[in-house]
This record gives C-alpha cells, sequence and structure tokens, in this order.
C-alpha cells in the first residue's frame, strides 16, 4: 500500500518521497477527494470522535490523516484493514504512537459503521436555511454557495450541481491550428499514446479525455505546441466573439491566456490581439505560449489595469473580450480547493470589479464593433444581472444574440450563451454578445 512502501516517505511529514507514476496519479487522486469531501469528513470524524468537544482543536497534521482514511474507506472503498494500518503507521512516524492509536479508533469505527450502513448523515429538513446547512455537510459545500444555488436552482438543481463539483474532472485538448495541427493530426498522436479520447460535438478543433492527460503532457505535445488544455466552454466563449482575419482584438483580462491564443490561431496571420493583463508573470507564460504555439506575430502582450488602458488609450478594436475575474463557480470540478476560497463577501466584491471592468471594456469598441463579456461563473449575479445593469449605464450598446455562433443548447432566452454542468457536461460558462451601435 501507499503509505507502508518502504520506498515511499511524505515530505510533509518530514520525509523524503519517491514516487512511481502510479503513484503520483493515486495521491493527487486522494489529495483532491479529500479536498472536495473536508466538510463531511471533518462531520464524520466529530461525529464518532469521542472527545467531541477537543476535535475542532485537534491538530491539522492529525485531522488531515484522518481526513486521508475515512476518505479511502468511505469513498474509495479501500479495504480497511489496509486503510487502518497504512494511516496509523503514518501518525505514529509522523506524530507519535497516541496518536496512531486515535487513528485506529476512529477509523475502525468508520469501517465498522460503514459496513453496517450506519454512518451518519444530517437530516435534511427545517426550513431552506437549516436543509442548507444539511446538504453543505451531505456534499461538502459552503452554506453560503448552497444557499444560493437553492434560490437559484431549487434543491434538486443544488444537490446536482454539487454531485458534479465533486466527480472526478475530466479535460479536453485543442489542436493548435496556429501550427497546422488539425483535430485529425491530434487524434493520430493521441491512438499512438494509447490515450482514450471522444471528438467533442460542438468543437471541430476538440478531443475530450476522460484519463491519460499526464501522457499527453510526458510525450511533450504542450511542450511542442500540438495542443493545449483547454474546456470546450472556454472554446465556445471564443465562438462568441467570433475571430476575423485582419481585425483587431482586445483581450481584457488575457492571461494566461488561453482564450487569448485560441483567438489568435482563428486570425490565420492576419490582424492582432492585444493581451491586457495586471500580472506580469502571468503574461510572460502567455508570450511564451505564443512562441510555442506559432502565434507571436499577432499576439501583442501589455501590462496595464484594463481601467487606466482604457482611460489613456486611443485605439478602437473591432472586438474586445472581457473576460472578467469571477467566483469561478463553474469550474469547482475542475478545482476542489476552491470552494473553500471562495466567500459571499468575495462574490460582492468582484461583481463591484465587474461593473468597473465592463465600463472601461465598453470605451475600447469602435462604433460598429462587438464587446463580449463573459465569465467562468454559473451564478446569476455574475452573468445576465451584470450585462442588464451595463445596458442601463450603457445605452450605446445593444445584445446581439448568439445563435449564429453557438449551438442551440447553449443559447438562453435573452441571446446569451450558456454553459451549465448538470446540463452540458462542460465547465459552468457565460458570454454576452454585446453590439456598439454606429453612434
Amino acid at each position: 500500500m501507499l503509505w507502508t512502501d518502504p520506498r515511499i516517505t511524505l515530505s510533509g511529514f518530514g520525509i523524503h518521497t519517491i514516487w512511481s507514476e502510479a503513484d503520483h496519479s493515486k495521491v493527487t487522486d486522494i489529495v483532491a477527494g479529500v479536498v472536495r469531501w473536508k466538510r463531511y469528513l471533518d462531520y464524520l470524524i466529530f461525529s464518532l470522535y469521542n472527545g467531541a468537544t477537543k476535535v475542532k482543536n485537534m491538530e491539522p497534521l492529525l485531522q488531515q490523516i484522518l481526513r486521508i482514511g475515512v476518505y479511502e474507506i468511505v469513498k474509495l472503498g479501500m479495504p480497511p484493514y489496509a486503510v487502518v494500518n497504512e494511516n496509523v503507521t503514518l501518525a505514529r512516524a509522523a506524530l507519535r504512537a497516541g496518536a496512531g492509536n486515535m487513528v485506529n479508533g476512529i477509523l475502525r469505527r468508520v469501517a465498522s459503521d460503514r459496513e453496517k450502513d450506519m454512518l451518519p448523515l444530517p437530516k435534511v429538513e427545517g426550513d431552506n436555511r437549516s436543509k442548507a446547512r444539511a446538504l453543505s455537510v451531505k456534499y461538502s459545500h459552503p452554506v453560503w454557495m448552497v444557499r444560493r444555488w437553492m434560490t437559484y436552482l431549487g434543491q434538486e438543481g443544488a444537490i446536482q450541481l454539487m454531485e458534479w463539483n465533486n466527480s472526478p474532472p475530466s479535460f479536453s485538448l485543442r489542436a493548435n491550428s496556429g501550427r497546422g495541427v488539425s483535430r485529425d493530426d491530434l487524434v493520430l498522436l493521441l491512438n499512438k499514446l494509447k490515450v482514450p479520447h471522444e471528438l467533442s460535438p460542438h468543437m471541430t478543433e476538440f478531443v475530450r479525455l476522460s484519463m491519460g492527460l499526464q501522457n499527453v503532457i510526458q510525450a511533450g505535445l504542450l511542450k511542442e505546441g500540438i495542443c493545449a488544455v483547454q474546456d470546450e466552454a472556454a472554446g465556445l466563449v471564443v465562438s462568441v466573439v467570433d475571430p476575423q482575419p485582419g481585425e483587431t482584438i482586445i483581450d481584457c483580462c488575457a492571461a494566461p491566456g488561453g482564450k487569448a491564443l485560441f483567438m489568435a490561431s482563428r486570425l490565420q496571420g492576419q490582424g492582432s490581439i492585444i493581451a491586457i493583463d495586471v500580472n506580469q508573470a502571468r503574461l510572460r507564460v502567455l508570450e511564451a505560449a505564443a512562441k510555442v504555439q506559432f502565434l507571436d506575430s499577432v499576439v501583442n502582450a501589455c501590462q496595464d489595469d484594463i481601467r487606466s488602458f482604457a482611460a489613456g488609450a486611443s485605439i478602437r478594436a473591432d472586438k474586445v473580450l472581457l473576460d472578467a475575474p469571477c467566483s469561478g463557480l463553474g469550474v469547482l470540478c475542475k478545482k476542489p480547493d476552491l470552494r473553500w476560497k471562495r466567500t459571499l463577501k468575495d462574490l460582492e466584491q468582484l461583481i463591484l470589479l465587474q461593473d468597473e471592468l465592463l465600463d472601461a471594456a465598453s470605451l475600447l469598441v469602435k462604433p460598429g464593433g462587438i464587446l463580449v463579456y463573459s465569465t467562468c461563473s454559473v451564478d446569476p449575479g455574475e452573468n445576465n444581472e451584470r450585462v442588464e445593469s451595463f445596458l442601463t449605464r450603457h445605452p450605446e450598446f445593444i445584445v446581439e444574440a448568439v445563435h449564429k455562433y453557438v449551438p442551440n443548447e447553449f443559447i438562453s432566452e435573452e441571446g446569451f450563451f450558456i454553459s451549465h454542468p448538470t446540463k452540458h457536461f462542460l465547465d459552468g460558462a457565460f458570454a454576452a454578445r454585446l453590439f456598439r451601435v454606429s453612434i
């Protein structure tokens, strides 16, 4: 087993680490799973620990060892005897003998209760606030998110979204047409690597992977610029922009550059992508990727805050993309730790920032040009409500429905692009295409 293999030690526990590829994949999956299910795992530990009054003050390392063991037993269904043995050994090596005894007792109780189908669960009953608290434990999400989703999606819709967020993520690859690589070329390479895949039904450059991404990375396909990791939802946002050869397009919050580079590939060497971002280090990543993908001739990086850039710039672009900083509530499946980092106050502050950035981005659009506002959020407060607010401040813009640019299943009644994880099985995303009238 992983923790008792004499070749394996954990640097976080004061020991050096030697990983095989299989071990690396296994540990990555366990770590991500423990992060996703942290609230539920802590609920079980709290419920089964006799010294319940002390559990909140439990040593972080001991609590983490218990989380790992409980997750392996309850969610992975691993043999309890092996899980107990390896985590007791780990606790004794990293802490002390008494910690190993505590781990032994709690994990054995978890295994026994699981076998008898007697694991504790909070009852989903009472008013909406009580139900949200129970669901937040059962599906391991912050209470504020659950309450918000119950308001927008209903209880069943909120549960489905949380189940999606707790599922193993899948990834997509985009063939880099800037280097002359077609999807067929990429498929041939994936076949040689024996990486299972399927073609995207929505985007002709995209291939879906349920496993094997590490094989793709190790084979150098990303490093050589043959393909890029990009979700189809992000690709569909680029379809909403609809870059055309010869156009000047400003990407307002461009780094690390996935959408900017995809737009650049659509220009076919004619035109310009002005990629603006406040973060110089992330812009360097974008510039390096542009060179690898043979797109640097049409990508021009600029470090600046779009608000100050717009105030001092005389340039007016054919199209402007504002892929705004957002809560990321549409990508929690791929970013399991993000749910624990976001707060309701963050969301409120982001909404104010999004309004400011939209106002600034609108100054860069020429009459007859297009402004695309997008997020990777599923929250209406960051999406259609921001567009509606913007239009009340800027009557020079009108909504242009996206029917010509994306499949009908992604189009809302208002004419916006919406990708919802539980409906489309992609990242959550939103985009509105706004036309500036010639005044």
